[in-house]
């Protein structure tokens, strides 16, 4: 090989080389930018739950400690009207009913938005209770099974009760099943939550595809900020299953 063609071979080597560089400059800076979108999309995502939860509490807690007490005084102060006619007495006896199923919403409502039992018993005493609360006019058979936990922390109990809350309410709303499964149970570093009932299922690929359904993208969210796994296996006249792994030692706060 010549001079000049030794000239030409590195003035090549050289414009691929730099070819290169610029190409590994824009790869990286893009994963790099998808990575930083991601985190930021993940901390909104965090920032915008931890405020729902917190709004939740703080309705929770107005229910618990202003109206329930408000409420009470109502039902005395109507108990010691001097009534002289069976129409009053039937009157204030339907009044006495009213405040007794408003008191008695309002505290299935104060439950739903941030249950105590889930700070004083732990995730599945609050799930039993929630399942316990449910109409009894559902057509839905619920169990719910769960072995060998280890006790787990309230910041991750709370995503795992809406997400049971959130499968729940779509199992006996959108399913048509008549048999809802949940087991909950850990499998050495990870807890493992798998659902499955025998309902209508459906298209899951092309629901993703059209990015709908609320109740499914807040499980895929809840489970994300737990730096879990969620996979779904339904298909349409065949049920719906959710298997959820959420590693034990990720620390999402």
């Amino acid at each position: 090989m010549d001079a000049h063609q030794t000239s030409i071979y590195n003035a090549i080597l050289i414009c691929g080389s730099i070819i290169g560089a610029i190409i590994i400059y824009f790869i990286v800076s893009i994963i790099y930018q998808h990575r930083r979108n991601r985190e930021l999309y993940k901390r909104s995502l965090e920032a915008e739950i931890k405020l729902l939860e917190k709004e939740r509490s703080r309705i929770a807690a107005d229910l618990h400690d202003d109206l329930g007490p408000l409420l009470s005084s109502i039902k005395l102060k109507v108990g010691s009207f001097d009534l002289y006619s069976d129409t009053d007495k039937k009157t204030a006896d339907r009044v006495y009913e009213h405040i007794d199923s408003l008191m008695q919403r309002m505290r299935d409502i104060s439950a739903d938005m941030l249950p105590s039992t889930l700070e004083r018993k732990g995730l599945v005493a609050a799930v039993n209770e929630f399942m316990d609360s449910l109409p009894v006019t559902s057509k839905t058979a619920i169990s719910f099974e769960h072995s060998g936990l280890a006790e787990i922390p309230i910041s991750k109990s709370i995503h795992l009760y809406r997400i049971i809350q959130e499968i729940i309410h779509n199992t006996i709303k959108h399913a048509g099943a008549s048999v809802l499964k949940i087991e909950i149970r850990q499998t050495g570093a990870l807890l493992v939550l798998l659902t499955y009932d025998d309902g209508n299922g459906f298209d899951y690929s092309l629901q993703s595809r059209k990015n709908e359904g609320l109740g499914l993208r807040n499980l895929f969210s809840r489970t994300e900020m737990l730096g879990g796994n969620l996979s779904v296996e339904s298909s349409p006249g065949k049920g719906t299953g959710f298997i959820i792994e959420i590693p034990l030692n990720y620390n999402h706060d």
